[in-house]
């Protein structure tokens, strides 16, 4: 019973990124704008899938799934990490051997294409690869927000746009950044524990907005 919430987790986030990008098809006859609002829709319905859960779940049940959507590594325990450790590898080897496309569609993917690079087969590997990162830790930690949003922006100040560098320095980050808030969670109002996705989505929001503004005021400039 203790996997069921990780594993139905697991599964339906892999379910929705697929069904995503199936829909979406991005390189055939659409772009990232329509990925992006294929990905909104798919997220208001697990939303409202979620909602329903939630109204029709006992007492029992709606305090494991409110905590376990609130994000937290209260639960963590060394069993968890060593289910998770396989996808990891498997996951983060196969992101940093696309370091080098990943340079290369920073160039746009016009530019990839002459330079020799298949952009839909290397589209298709990165979503793969980094939904099966995301669901991975999700399924165990529960929804931990922003972080994803405010590290690599971090990184990249430090070294720079490689991904050869900037992949493993925002994985040490972002691991960083959670032990750090985890502590400051468990710590601020003892015997209590602040949530932990609510504990960075309060730091993580107006960090990202900042670099927003700083974006904004260098395209200006």
């Amino acid at each position: 019973a203790g996997w069921l919430v990780p594993v139905a987790a697991f599964g339906g986030g892999a379910a929705a990124i697929g069904l995503t990008y199936a829909l979406a098809r991005p390189g055939k006859g659409s772009g990232n704008a329509t990925l992006l609002l294929v990905g909104i829709a798919m997220a208001a319905f697990c939303s409202a899938l979620i909602g329903f859960l939630t109204y029709i779940a006992n007492e029992s049940e709606l305090q494991s799934l409110v905590f376990w959507q609130m994000g937290s590594l209260a639960r963590a325990n060394w069993a968890d990490v060593v289910a998770v450790l396989p996808l990891f590898a498997i996951g983060a080897f196969a992101l940093h051997r696309l370091a080098t496309p990943l340079d290369m569609l920073a160039l746009g993917e016009r530019q990839a294409q002459h330079l020799g690079l298949d952009v839909a087969r290397t589209r298709r590997l990165l979503v793969a690869f980094s939904a099966l990162l995301v669901g991975a830790a999700v399924a165990f930690a529960g929804s931990i927000s922003f972080v994803g949003l405010v590290v690599p922006h971090v990184a990249r100040l430090l070294v720079g746009p490689g991904h050869r560098w900037l992949l493993p320095l925002s994985g040490l980050l972002g691991a960083l950044l959670i032990v750090v808030a985890d502590t400051a969670a468990r710590t601020l109002d003892p015997p209590a524990e602040i949530p932990l996705g609510l504990f960075s989505a309060a730091l993580g929001a107006p960090f990202f907005l900042w670099l927003v503004l700083q974006q904004r005021r260098k395209a200006a400039a």
